[in-house]
C-alpha cells in the first residue's frame, strides 16, 4: 500500500480536517499517510528545505517555495475575521496604555509565517522583533520580555482572560485594505509527486473535510482532543469554527485571488 508523508499542526482545525483521512474514516484509495505534527514555523522551514511531499504551510512562506511545490485547493485556512491579533499589556504610564510603536519589541510566531507578513504590512517600520513558538507569546508579553505580541490559533480565545488587550486585528487590516479574505495557511504538494497522485490526495483532503462537517461531532474525536495541548473543548470548537469553512473544502477563485494579493504584498515588502 503506497504511503505519503504529510505534515500539519496539532491544532484542532488541522486535526479536524485530517482526522478522517489519516484514520481511514473515508476510502483513501489505497493510500496511507505518515503524519508529522509540528508547529507552523517548523513546517515552513521544512517546506523551504523540501522535506515533506505534502505539508501545511503559512501563506507567508508560499512565495519562497512555489517553484518546488503545487498548492492544493483543499485543506487550507482562509476567511474573514480569522487573522492574527496584535496584543499588549496595558500600562497606565504610557499614552493610551500602549507601547511606543516606533521603539517596541514585538514577539512574532515565526519569521516565515503569514502573521509576520501581516504585521509587517501594518507596521512596516517596526524592526525590533523576537520570533517565538506561537504558544509562548502570551507569556512573553505578560512577563514584559516583549512589549507586544502577535497571537494566532487558540490564543485568540484566551488573551483577555490573561489580562492582555487587543491593539489591532491584523486580518481585518488586510481585509479592509485589499477587500479580500485573509489567507492564513494552505496545503502544498512537492513537484516530484505525480500530478495524478496530487489530484487524488487533494480530493481525499476535500472528502476528509466534508466527512468532518457532515458528522458534526457531538463529542470531538480523541484524535483532535489528544493533540490540543489541554485546551477546553469549548475552545477547541471555537478554534475549528473560526478556521474551518467553505474555503477549506475548496479555496475557489476568491481564495486564489486573495493569495495572489498576499504574494504581491510580500514582493512589495521585500523589494
Amino acid at each position: 500500500m503506497p504511503e505519503f508523508e504529510i505534515g500539519f499542526s496539532p491544532c484542532p482545525n488541522d486535526t479536524f480536517i485530517f482526522d478522517a483521512l489519516v484514520n481511514h474514516k473515508i476510502d483513501t484509495k489505497g493510500y496511507n499517510f505518515k503524519v508529522h505534527l509540528q508547529d507552523v514555523q517548523t513546517l515552513n522551514e521544512w517546506a523551504i528545505a523540501g522535506k515533506l511531499p505534502f505539508s501545511k504551510i503559512s501563506y507567508g512562506v508560499w512565495p519562497l517555495v512555489k517553484n518546488n511545490y503545487a498548492l492544493l485547493n483543499s485543506g487550507g485556512a482562509l476567511g474573514k475575521g480569522v487573522g492574527p491579533l496584535l496584543v499588549y499589556k496595558e500600562d497606565n504610564t504610557r499614552p493610551e496604555g500602549k507601547p511606543d510603536a516606533s521603539t517596541m519589541r514585538v514577539a512574532i510566531p515565526g519569521v516565515n509565517t503569514t502573521a509576520h507578513l501581516l504585521f509587517s504590512l501594518a507596521f512596516p517600520y517596526v524592526t525590533n522583533k523576537e520570533f517565538l513558538v506561537f504558544n509562548e507569546i502570551e507569556n512573553a508579553v505578560l512577563k514584559g520580555d516583549v512589549d507586544a505580541g502577535v497571537i494566532i490559533h487558540e490564543n485568540r480565545f484566551t488573551y483577555t482572560d490573561k489580562g492582555l488587550s487587543k491593539w489591532m486585528d491584523l486580518g481585518t487590516y488586510f481585509e479592509e485594505t485589499f477587500n479580500a479574505p485573509i489567507p492564513l495557511g494552505g496545503i502544498i504538494a512537492r513537484n516530484d509527486i505525480k500530478a495524478n497522485e496530487i489530484a487524488i490526495v487533494d480530493d481525499l483532503i476535500k472528502q476528509s473535510v466534508e466527512y468532518a462537517f457532515a458528522n458534526s461531532y457531538d463529542i470531538l474525536p480523541d484524535y483532535i482532543k489528544s493533540h490540543s495541548q489541554e485546551m477546553f473543548e469549548q475552545v477547541m470548537r471555537q478554534h475549528i469554527d473560526l478556521y474551518v469553512n467553505d474555503f477549506t473544502i475548496d479555496m475557489g477563485d476568491t481564495g486564489r485571488k486573495a493569495i495572489a494579493q498576499l504574494e504581491q504584498s510580500f514582493s512589495t515588502l521585500n523589494k
